[in-house]
């Protein structure tokens, strides 16, 4: 786990295990679910939103998390995330149909390594990216397969094992 620098720290409990939200600048930079053994330290208004709001996003109170956040990776990464950012509460995309999005329909495997390196899953919901027919075929947050299995369920979305 590759943690951005940053300035402060949340955790919140969760149905996935403890949530770690990390700050820089007042905007969120990394998350972490079943996260253990990481110390609370700093303050940051963007951290109390993104608790109060994944608090209600667990709890079914909320379906859109609009929390400011600052990512960096490669262009390509940049443009699959955005295209996952897309998706709304409930929705879906396969990897091909992200492939295909951002011009690029040969990348497949490509964009799978992108969705398993974003830094703030849930805010930017990878979770919602199956595989070919509804498959789920990997997922890096948290307990990884179970992890994803509840949130989809969260989500009353439909896939195959």
């Amino acid at each position: 786990m590759n943690i951005p620098e940053h300035d402060a720290v949340a955790t919140l409990p969760s149905p996935v295990g403890k949530v770690a939200i990390y700050a820089r600048d007042n905007k969120v930079v990394f998350l972490s679910m079943g996260a253990k053994g990481v110390r609370e330290h700093g303050k940051s208004s963007v951290l109390t939103k993104a608790v109060k709001q994944l608090g209600d996003y667990f709890s079914g109170k909320r379906k859109v998390l609009d929390i400011e956040v600052e990512v960096t990776g490669t262009d390509f990464q940049l443009a699959v995330w955005d295209q996952i950012s897309q998706l709304g509460f409930g929705e879906t995309a396969t990897y091909a149909d992200i492939a295909t999005a951002i011009g690029n329909p040969n990348a497949v495997r490509a964009v799978g390594g992108a969705v398993g390196a974003n830094p703030v899953p849930l805010v930017i919901g990878c979770h919602r990216v199956l595989g070919a027919n509804g498959r789920i075929t990997g997922y890096s947050g948290g307990d990884g397969i179970p992890t994803k299995q509840w949130l989809l369920k969260h989500e009353r979305i439909e896939y195959k094992d």
